[in-house]
């Protein structure tokens, strides 16, 4: 990590661009329409709220005993709709408590970070934070027994109570020296998990991140890029991690204009895909170029006998290439990649054409081959922004190359799904498919638990929830 003296110039840099910023954010010219991640199913909620003694239909199987946890972005106080990001919001985690075949609460809290406290008349919980990014909106895991909220690009993570209180800003009991990520894989055959890693103010570096079964870091290996990519997720196999070294880049012109959220597409950086031996230095990469697109969030990875990586994933064309607001995308699709570090090319194949999002996988299997991914549609065809306003859940079979589809029905839109094994050892599809479905015919929302071996089928058990829950980003369960 930097020296002392490059954090003190890094630091009185960043302090300077910011007040830049600040006053320019004041002169961006002011919408003319609603923001589309401030309104309608995106609507943010204004109070935390417990309710008990859930109503259920159905029967909730008496197997789950543990959390469902959601994570996404809430103002607590208004935003200003002219630099408004979705991506930038206070991280509001949601959870519905499930023991003894009962749903026994749902609560939701505001992670704690300055915007919170000052909202609520509280103190600052104690901790190392990032001033601009101290509410981590993007995820909630649970690592070593313990519940972390955590987002990418150098906000440092949010240890969580049982009921979703903030206990303090905690990198990994001070293990964590620099930035963490959104979407950390654990290895199940290790108990390693692994992460890729950025922050906006260091450009030229991305890292890889180890953490032990405490959830302490054990590996901070940095890798050289360059332009500031933004890279929100990764894949594991057995031997590499796979870095997403894609054309969406740090934008100071759009930081010092004003916007909130600065990064964008990027036509001029070139599309690869990193693989980086586990336990390498990170000059030991292996660089493999892609066609130009971005991807989000990979399923699954895994290694051939001849020696090629193959890695699943939603591809866009484009990000971030017009909208100020949230994500845009021409189009994307669920591709696989082969990836050949030897010809150093990268084959895509496309298993499913529509539009989709949030991939989810039985991940007893990660770094193994497997056969079914679940995502959820998202509307078709090119547009300005993101319309979460499908009904849609996919399971796309591999083996089969056939994709069943599960209806929730008109009004009624999912968010990301994620596999639950009904025990340790098992078929793929023995489980069941946990998520939030947003019925906006009377804006309730209903935690749905699905038998993964029953996909189309009617749901196990539904737990209603008498109000709307803001679409988030990315949920799972924490069994007890």
């Amino acid at each position: 990590m930097a020296s002392q003296v490059e954090t003190l110039i890094r630091s009185a840099v960043v302090k300077t661009i910011g007040k830049v910023a600040d006053f320019n954010r004041r002169r961006l010219p002011r919408p003319t329409d609603a923001h589309p991640f401030l309104s309608g199913i995106h609507r943010p909620m204004t109070e935390e709220l417990t309710i008990e003694a859930l109503r259920v239909d159905g029967e909730i199987p008496a197997a789950l005993r543990g959390r469902y946890l959601r994570n996404g972005p809430n103002p607590a106080m208004p935003p200003d709709p002219a630099s408004y990001h979705w991506f930038i919001g206070a991280g509001m985690v949601h959870g519905i408590r499930i023991e003894g075949g009962q749903a026994v609460w749902y609560r939701n809290r505001w992670v704690r970070g300055s915007e919170a406290c000052a909202a609520l008349g509280e103190e600052l919980p104690p901790g190392p934070r990032e001033e601009r990014n101290d509410a981590p909106n993007t995820n909630v895991v649970g690592l070593a027994g313990r519940t972390f909220a955590i987002v990418e690009a150098g906000g440092t993570p949010v240890e969580l109570d049982h009921e979703l209180g903030t206990i303090a800003h905690n990198p990994f009991d001070g293990t964590l020296a620099g930035a963490f990520t959104a979407h950390p894989h654990a290895d199940p055959f290790t108990g390693e998990t692994h992460a890729i890693t950025y922050r906006s103010d260091e450009p030229n570096k991305v890292w890889h991140v180890v953490l032990d079964e405490q959830a302490h870091v054990v590996r901070e290996e940095p890798i050289a890029v360059s332009d500031g990519p933004s890279i929100h997720d990764c894949a594991l196999t057995e031997n590499y991690v796979l870095v997403f070294d894609l054309p969406v880049t740090f934008s100071m012109k759009r930081l010092l204009a004003g916007y909130r959220f600065p990064y964008m597409w990027n036509e001029n950086h070139p599309a690869r895909v990193g693989l980086l031996p586990r336990e390498g230095r990170g000059d030991d990469i292996v660089w493999v170029p892609v066609d130009p697109c971005y991807v989000f969030h990979p399923a699954n990875a895994f290694e051939t006998a001849d020696g090629r990586v193959i890695v699943d994933v939603v591809a866009h064309e484009t990000m971030f290439a017009t909208s100020k607001r949230g994500p845009d995308s021409e189009k994307s699709r669920m591709e696989r990649w082969t990836i050949d570090p030897v010809a150093r090319t990268t084959t895509r194949t496309v298993i499913h054409d529509h539009a989709q999002e949030f991939p989810r996988y039985d991940e007893r299997l990660t770094t193994r081959p497997y056969r079914y991914v679940y995502s959820i549609a998202i509307p078709d065809g090119r547009s300005a922004e993101w319309a979460l306003a499908d009904t849609r859940l996919f399971r796309h079979d591999l083996e089969t190359g056939t994709t069943a589809i599960h209806d929730f029905g008109s009004g009624r839109h999912p968010g990301e799904f994620v596999f639950v094994p009904r025990k340790a050892a098992g078929a793929e599809d023995d489980g069941w498919l946990i998520g939030l479905v947003v019925d906006m015919n009377d804006e309730t929302t209903d935690l749905v638990i699905l038998n993964a071996d029953d996909f189309t089928g009617p749901p196990q058990a539904v737990v209603h929830l008498p109000h709307r829950v803001p679409p988030g980003f990315h949920g799972n369960w924490v069994a007890d």
